[in-house]
């Protein structure tokens, strides 16, 4: 596929303002202005952008598509059997016709990070997933992609007589577990190192947390308050966890401290109202506190909340409130790719890179813009 005559935001390169996209097997093959254009440029097709923007594809950092159902039938986001399941894999909840996927991609989405709720304090393991196919194994970026834990409101209360009441307990509960899958990772690796074939009885909760403890996996923090966010860099430096913080709805009022512990955030979702206690200082200024203080950042739409198809939108808002607009596009494209480790394939238009690209009419936070193409793995999806 060859795009030409586009304002190709490379995201790590700089923006050219009248150039071209080569793809081939998938892949991104060249980037460059249209005077570089190599002469009969082998492509499979070509989309003539006629001054429209060209970007990477847009990434949801934080969403969950595919889990979450408008009915009970539907609906499996939240494992109400215990406060703590962190052997739960979203690979086998994620329902790829969920016809959300078709809406993501139809409006850019190229990838998303989907996983379990917050209503447990470990609720299993997330997955980020491209947005075009049908069976979940085939679409699969990484997986799992992270572990999710949740502090603040949504935990306590939850699981009556059998879960966390207060953020205490919450706290509480995720170091006890944590504490637990230390002694059985050093447990199975004594086992190893003595060549003994009978390690630990087997616990499959323990076992899905030792590549967190280990930092094999990073630890998604669902917390919006400001105190719930440093009890997540606490336990985290207790563990030698690799942070990220999901929502972070009052990372604006600590910002330097998150820039100081070198902490990630995915912001939002913005585009709602203040529902509940913990979200009393929401504000659309977040995001661009944050990246003013060196705080990593990305934009999510915590789908359902906000619906994944307004991707852009919440990334335009951003700019609105005083983010750089560049800065916005990098928050749903190159920074969201790097907090969720997949930098090496995703979020810039590179040679090398999965060649999933957007394309158009307009500039991405016009009103009125339009998608007019978009490619996953170099093919045409919409």
């Amino acid at each position: 596929m060859l795009i030409i005559n586009g304002i190709i935001h490379t995201m790590e390169a700089g923006t050219i303002s009248g150039g071209f996209v080569l793809t081939q097997g998938g892949r991104i093959a060249q980037v460059g202005p249209m005077s570089a254009l190599p002469e009969g440029a082998d492509a499979a097709g070509l989309v003539d952008a006629r001054g429209g923007h060209v970007l990477p594809g847009f990434i949801d950092a934080h969403c969950h598509v595919g889990l979450y159902g408008s009915a009970p039938q539907e609906d499996d986001l939240n494992e109400a059997s215990a406060p703590c399941t962190p052997e739960l894999r979203a690979l086998d909840g994620v329902n790829p016709m969920n016809p959300y996927f078709r809406e993501a991609r139809r409006a850019g989405v190229t990838c998303v990070h989907t996983g379990p709720g917050s209503a447990n304090p470990i609720a299993g393991q997330s997955i980020l997933l491209k947005t075009a196919g049908t069976v979940v194994d085939q679409m699969v970026v990484r997986s799992p992609a992270a572990m999710k834990f949740a502090l603040g409101e949504n935990p306590k209360g939850i699981h009556k007589g059998h879960g966390p009441a207060t953020r205490m307990a919450s706290a509480a509960l995720i170091r006890e577990k944590l504490t637990q899958a230390l002694n059985y990772e050093l447990k199975c690796a004594q086992a190893q190192a003595d060549n003994e074939t009978d390690g630990p009885e087997f616990d499959a909760r323990l076992d899905a947390l030792r590549s967190v403890v280990t930092g094999r996996l990073p630890a998604h923090f669902h917390a919006h308050r400001a105190d719930d966010i440093a009890t997540a860099v606490r336990i985290s430096k207790e563990f030698g966890l690799d942070c990220v913080i999901v929502h972070g709805t009052e990372g604006h009022l600590i910002a330097d401290f998150l820039a100081k512990e070198g902490v990630p955030v995915i912001t939002g979702p913005f585009l709602m109202d203040r529902c509940k206690p913990e979200l009393s200082s929401l504000t659309m200024e977040n995001t661009a506190l944050l990246a003013q203080a060196g705080v990593q950042t990305a934009v999510c739409t915590d789908h359902p909340e906000t619906p994944v198809n307004l991707l852009s939108l919440c990334a335009a808002m951003a700019a609105r409130a005083g983010m750089d607009e560049e800065d916005a596009l990098a928050a749903i494209t190159i920074n969201a790719a790097n907090i969720l480790g997949v930098g090496d394939r995703l979020g810039s238009l590179a040679p090398g890179k999965d060649a999933d690209i957007v394309v158009t009419d307009g500039h991405p936070f016009h009103w009125r813009t339009k998608v007019t193409h978009v490619l996953i793995d170099g093919r045409e999806v919409i």
